[in-house]
């Protein structure tokens, strides 16, 4: 801001930033301009890139503090045993004692704030995951653990400040990041799975209780049973990776609160639910992309779902079918850009110049 205040006096206003005038039809006197600043702009660009350098060098150097800090004192949330030295040593007893994780502890920067939110949360009788306020505490610790709410609501902004991954890339959320970092994920060849053994994976219908042990008699009883079929749509809606995975939590989520996915009616049982869907044929019509297409659906509706698991099994499957090139790297998602994406990043000027 004090950079532009000094620019603004040496030049017009206008010469930097796009102008919208408002009421443009209406009386003059009713006009108002206003001026836009972005970073398409290089100049500015340029700024906000050295202040996220900045910012960043800060963020890391914080990092290193708490990580080698042996002076942590802390109670455990849940069952207030006593915590000193290092700080993973509570993270991770709450993640193996009582299933919460916030991730892995190197991750994590201002780890003090962050438990201090968590525990004003619980305080308030709030869920860390819905969000949801109860009663009293037992009401509010039998919900987190019938409903698996132990873990955090990745989509509340409040926790970005905690997690160091938010502080690499100018203007891109944790999402954005870890999406290009999977992308960059290959098939090494010269690893040998011959040995590997697989537990079979028990993968449930969308649409019943039914259990299959293989993915292909899961899609084979969805397609007889239920007409809904997976590979038809993925194959018509150009889906990508993410994108099957939200679609399937979406589905998932809609049939368990006994709500039609097509037509977002609700009912009073899952019977009502699939006479409806099955009558009015909306097996297989799905509603706007921008519906289900949100981060929201990024997380399971059921933990240890195993169709999830297998999305991306079943791609390299049907490409090996089809006769795909084994020396073709599987992505998930377009890499159109990403070497240039690359070039620009802030954390890689950043780990040039150490």
């Amino acid at each position: 801001m004090l950079y532009w205040k000094g620019r603004f006096l040496e030049q017009p206003i206008a010469d930097f930033c796009s102008v919208i005038k408002t009421n443009s039809t209406g009386p003059v006197e009713k006009q108002e301009e206003y001026f836009l600043l972005c970073d398409v702009l290089p100049e500015d660009r340029i700024l906000r890139e050295k202040l996220q350098q900045k910012r960043l060098e800060k963020v890391l150097e914080q990092q290193e503090k708490e990580r080698n800090d042996c002076s942590f004192h802390r109670l455990c949330m849940f069952c207030s045993e006593e915590f000193s030295g290092n700080r993973s040593s509570l993270l991770n007893h709450m993640a193996r004692e009582h299933s919460f994780s916030v991730g892995l502890p190197d991750n994590i920067v201002f780890c003090s704030e962050f438990l201090d939110a968590l525990e004003n949360k619980l305080d308030n009788l709030q869920c860390l995951y819905c969000e949801k306020t109860f009663r009293d505490k037992t009401t509010l610790k039998d919900h987190m653990r019938k409903k698996a709410h132990r873990r955090i609501n990745a989509n509340n902004r409040q926790y970005d400040r905690f997690y160091v991954i938010n502080y690499l890339e100018l203007g891109k959320s944790w999402e954005e990041v870890q999406s290009e970092d999977d992308r960059e994920l290959v098939d090494d060849n010269e690893d040998d799975w011959s040995d590997w053994q697989a537990n079979p994976v028990s993968a449930v219908c969308l649409f019943c209780d039914h259990q299959s042990e293989t993915m292909d008699q899961l899609y084979s009883h969805m397609k007889d049973a239920h007409s809904f079929d997976l590979h038809q749509l993925k194959t018509e809606l150009n889906l990508r990776f993410y994108q099957q995975v939200k679609l399937v939590n979406f589905i998932r989520r809609q049939i368990h609160q006994s709500r039609c996915y097509s037509c977002q009616q609700k009912f009073d049982c899952k019977a009502d639910l699939m006479q409806h869907i099955e009558r009015e044929a909306h097996v297989m019509k799905l509603p706007h992309t921008s519906t289900w297409d949100q981060p929201q659906y990024y997380f399971p509706t059921y933990e240890n779902d195993a169709l999830l698991c297998t999305l991306s099994e079943s791609d390299e499957d049907e490409r090996e079918e089809t006769g795909g090139s084994e020396d073709v790297p599987v992505i998930a998602e377009d890499i159109s850009g990403l070497r240039a994406l690359k070039q620009t990043s802030v954390l890689n000027h950043l780990l040039k110049n150490s």
